[in-house]
């Protein structure tokens, strides 16, 4: 475990609800646009452009701590689980001796 995976976490968890709250108001702009707006329209467009521009900080913060979730299940998946048996340890097979070993 890393010490810095819960900062950065954290950081992935407010730019997602960010971008939620981003998309809610994408959804309410795009809703209130004129009928005839659609891509290539000036309304259209503009309203578009201000939104990815609004989304951009919490896009940028996935882009830079996003890799934290690959590391997170990498570690996960190498790390040993609590539920797996113990290997077992078995002897060496000794073979037919009945001679004392000589030091």
């Amino acid at each position: 475990m890393q010490s810095r995976w819960v900062w950065q976490l954290g950081v992935l968890q407010d730019a997602l609800e960010r971008l939620d709250t981003l998309a809610e108001r994408w959804q309410a702009t795009r809703d209130e646009l004129p009928a005839d707006a659609h891509r290539g329209t000036d309304a259209y467009d503009i309203a578009l452009a201000t939104h990815h521009a609004e989304c951009r900080d919490a896009l940028h913060d996935w882009a830079t701590h996003g890799h934290t979730l690959t590391e997170i299940n990498t570690a996960a998946r190498r790390a040993p689980s609590p539920l797996a048996l113990p290997p077992m340890v078995t002897a060496a097979p000794t073979g037919d001796r009945t001679a004392p070993a000589h030091r």
